[in-house]
């Protein structure tokens, strides 16, 4: 594997997708547990879930959306990864943005982290979730990188259309948590795949 330079292991350090700090909604034992199963970058648990939903009854609605979603990740996440590899099928290939194969399979990982920071404001019921500063120095590692932001656009829409795909009609209200964090990574300025 490509050994990384020291500004790439700067920038992945700083490059976080959430923020919890405008979660008013939210008493601080809630914040604490989101926090801790982001600071470890894995979903939440059944036991993380329940907790949430006693301290913070009003904002646990959907709840069962975002478990459905972390029990179908690795589904979501390779059909998504199927849809970038049909509309872009050099991206893999010597020349293409995500060659090597370890490239391609930091994509793959990163839209398991965006599916799972999306159940986080799912189950926050917050659409608004994102960090600007920790997407400011996403956008400045996946620059550095030379990530195709299309592909990685289209992948994160794929995995929108793949989770609304497992939702029920009465469940469909979950488009949004998708839509704001599309709306960022299209803002982001980094190349086109291959």
């Amino acid at each position: 594997m490509t050994q990384l330079s020291q500004t790439v292991k700067e920038l992945i350090a700083k490059a976080r997708i959430i923020s919890f700090a405008e979660w008013e909604s939210h008493p601080k034992a809630a914040i604490i547990i989101f926090q801790a199963a982001d600071d470890a970058f894995r979903y939440l648990s059944d036991e993380d879930f329940l907790q949430i939903k006693t301290l913070s009854p009003d904002n646990s609605a959907l709840i069962p959306v975002a478990q459905l979603l972390r029990d179908r990740a690795a589904e979501i996440v390779d059909e998504a990864r199927e849809q970038v590899l049909a509309t872009y099928p050099g991206i893999i290939q010597p020349g293409g943005g995500l060659y090597p194969p370890e490239r391609a399979q930091a994509c793959w990982r990163d839209f398991w982290h965006f599916l799972r920071c999306i159940t986080y404001g799912i189950g926050g019921g917050h659409t608004e979730y994102t960090s600007p500063t920790g997407l400011h120095y996403m956008n400045l590692l996946y620059q550095e990188l030379q990530v195709p932001k299309d592909a990685m656009v289209l992948g994160l829409k794929s995995i929108k259309l793949a989770s609304l795909k497992r939702c029920q009609a009465n469940q469909q209200e979950i488009a949004p948590y998708f839509d704001h964090l599309i709306t960022q990574l299209a803002t982001f300025q980094f190349n086109s795949p291959n």
